[in-house]
């Protein structure tokens, strides 16, 4: 039902988790889909490295998917986190976002798309990760005014998944840590990759046309926000 022939996609972090199985989805719904990531083109937190990288792309590019960043396991309460821990994670997290909007954007043709990956963290907060938490908020309230600014040309909505089955997450679901977290979820199970991937690859297509500055939650019930 969804036909993204002759489209052209870009996704952040699209090498690995949430981010290969949007590219994947894409695909499928017969886009070129594009993977940008470190391992690809180099560290986003540098706008001369995204720069370079939507210039070797060019346009157009009808969907761009911002999902990459980071997530620090270990618990560190704010009273003691290290500076650099906080600048790490909003240099990951929002300056690379910016980075890759204001680069990217300029090449996104009338009726394109974009989608920005938060966090339930972004909802409610998150203990002893409140830098991460943060930087999703901040994601959060940069897809409501980006909405308004890139209206009526370009759609920004966002996606806010809860916890997800990709590698970042080992170290919590590492002996019972899993079935702790889904008996949490009322649906009773942790996201896969593709549970994300559907939903921001409906937010691109013509099927969510009237639909912008929304905030998705995709969390098995875990956090419901009206």
């Amino acid at each position: 039902m969804i036909d993204l022939r002759a489209k052209r996609a870009v996704v952040t972090g699209g090498t690995r988790g949430i981010g290969a199985a949007t590219v994947d989805l894409f695909r499928r719904a017969g886009a070129d889909a594009i993977a940008v990531a470190r391992s690809t083109h180099g560290d986003l937190a540098d706008p001369q490295v995204c720069r370079r990288a939507a210039a070797s792309i060019g346009a157009p590019i009808h969907f761009l998917v911002v999902n990459h960043g980071i997530w620090l396991p270990e618990e560190v309460p704010l009273a003691t986190m290290a500076p650099d821990q906080w600048r790490r994670t909003m240099a990951a997290n929002l300056d690379s976002y910016f980075n890759v909007i204001q680069a990217f954007a300029p090449l996104i043709p009338e009726g394109g798309s974009i989608v920005l990956v938060a966090s339930t963290a972004g909802q409610r907060g998150e203990a002893f990760h409140a830098d991460y938490a943060a930087s999703k908020g901040a994601t959060i309230s940069l897809t409501k005014s980006l909405a308004i600014e890139f209206a009526p040309r370009i759609r920004v909505n966002c996606v806010a998944p809860g916890w997800v089955d990709t590698a970042m997450c080992a170290l919590p679901f590492a002996g019972g840590g899993r079935a702790a977290i889904e008996a949490g979820i009322p649906l009773r199970r942790v996201a896969a990759p593709e549970d994300i991937a559907g939903p921001i690859v409906f937010l691109c297509s013509g099927l969510a046309r009237h639909i912008t500055g929304e905030i998705v939650n995709v969390n098995g019930g875990s956090v419901l926000c009206g």
